[in-house]
């Protein structure tokens, strides 16, 4: 289940203007990221902002890992490149007031609403509980200060960006997303039969299950080409 929705997701943002997707070593649960901020009104404009992101064997159900692989000056970024950033936080008890957090993960989330929560992120710093002391107090005192950092940040970034790459130059705000979207969520894989079946159908559902291994690979494989065409 999880390997055809991380397919159904990473066929729709390697459509996106926006982001920049590669498997690691075709592994569809270990992606490299680069989001590109076309936003002229964020702070991050023109970025090439280059991100690991690893999802779990039972992904949607547990939240994907997110890491920025360059390096950033925000108050909700830690040094080594890890959010501070509720969405990604499994449900449960908050750890420092003990009442339950108000947008953790939930398996309605996904690839594309975690990105823009994170590119929201960036414009729309928390300082209130900062994971970057520093960058949160520069923020309230010297702000131009540190924007003269951010600014340096991104054109840091810029030099990360593959040969030939060339920054989109028209921007069109990310779209809202609609978590009940029918094309995201694939057909539940639980067994329909509460009275079971013959040999006869475990072996037509063998079967099946091999033809659709045979379809994903297939499926991953035009996506990944899909990928190294826009590069």
């Amino acid at each position: 289940m999880a390997e055809r929705i991380l397919m159904n997701e990473l066929r729709t943002l390697s459509k996106e203007k926006w982001v920049n997707i590669e498997l690691q070593n075709e592994d569809i649960f270990k992606w490299d990221i680069a989001l590109v901020v076309l936003n002229p009104d964020s702070l991050y404009h023109g970025g090439y902002l280059k991100a690991s992101m690893t999802f779990p064997k039972n992904y949607p159900y547990s939240p994907p890992e997110f890491r920025f692989l360059v390096p950033l000056y925000h108050p909700n970024i830690y040094p080594d490149g890890r959010l501070c950033i509720s969405i990604l936080h499994p449900p449960g008890e908050d750890e420092m007031s003990g009442e339950l957090a108000a947008e953790r993960w939930s398996p309605a989330q996904r690839v594309e609403s975690v990105l823009i929560s994170i590119l929201s992120l960036l414009d729309d710093a928390e300082v209130s509980s900062p994971a970057n002391v520093d960058a949160a107090v520069m923020l309230r005192k010297d702000p131009v200060k540190y924007h003269a950092m951010v600014k340096t940040n991104v054109d840091g970034s810029r030099k990360l960006a593959p040969s030939g790459f060339t920054m989109p130059v028209d921007y069109t705000p990310v779209r809202d997303l609609e978590k009940d979207d029918d094309d995201f969520w694939m057909d539940s894989e639980v067994d329909s039969d509460p009275f079971g079946g013959s040999d006869s159908d475990d072996d037509m559902d063998q079967i099946s299950a091999s033809e659709d291994e045979d379809d994903d690979d297939q499926n991953l494989n035009e996506i990944t080409e899909e990928l190294r065409q826009k590069a």
